[in-house]
């Protein structure tokens, strides 16, 4: 099959659904690049480590813009280091290749006090990839989140469900997908390595 080539902006429906093993799924798939333009904490331990790490074939990864210290919101992190954060300190880096970029938490999170993730993804011009994992609350969650991505006029290329759900929440939320929009389920991975990332890669075969 061919591949079209992509440039993605991974975001969730908040912070710990799996973003970055997505990214990493989808950066092996389309044997991308990979930029996350804001790391905020975990600087020994970092998303562009990991898909480095995850990822089976060479991949190329972007410096990240900011690499803040605090493990925090990046508006908070920055400000600690009395860096206000810009829209315009950010551009896609240049390549041939596909891309995907890995965003901060959901949506709303904020970079400086006015502005958001969302705004990041309007500036960079990007479509959406949305990630959701099921918990308590995560109906509410995903269907705020694409609320906003449609009055933002963000379109919604993949839609990720990361891990098992329950028929009814899947349900739920399916039906209020855009028929655009492809719908992605990666399973729980009890142990987050190469190759069980990779056996993952190799199920998507019509994305």
């Amino acid at each position: 099959m061919t591949i079209t080539p992509e440039k993605l902006f991974v975001t969730g429906i908040g912070t710990g659904i799996g973003k970055t093993i997505c990214s990493a799924v989808l950066t092996a798939y389309f044997k991308a690049d990979y930029w996350k333009p804001i790391q905020s904490g975990d600087l020994k331990q970092t998303d562009s480590m990991m898909i480095k790490h995850l990822v089976e074939a060479p991949v190329v990864i972007h410096p990240e813009r900011y690499s803040l210290e605090l493990a925090a919101s990046p508006h908070k992190s920055a400000a600690k280091e009395n860096l206000t954060i810009h829209l315009e300190d950010f551009q896609l880096p240049e390549t041939n290749n596909s891309l995907i970029v890995e965003g901060a938490g959901g949506l709303c999170v904020p970079l400086s006090d006015d502005v958001y993730i969302i705004d990041l993804i309007k500036k960079l011009g990007l479509p959406a990839v949305l990630v959701a994992k099921d918990y308590l609350g995560c109906i509410n969650h995903t269907l705020l989140s694409l609320d906003m991505l449609r009055k933002n006029k963000i379109p919604l290329a993949y839609f990720i469900f990361n891990g098992t759900f329950d028929p009814d929440t899947y349900r739920i939320i399916a039906k209020n997908l855009e028929t655009s929009t492809k719908i992605l389920q990666i399973p729980y991975l009890k142990t987050i390595n190469k190759h069980n990332l990779n056996k993952i890669v190799q199920q998507l075969t019509n994305i």
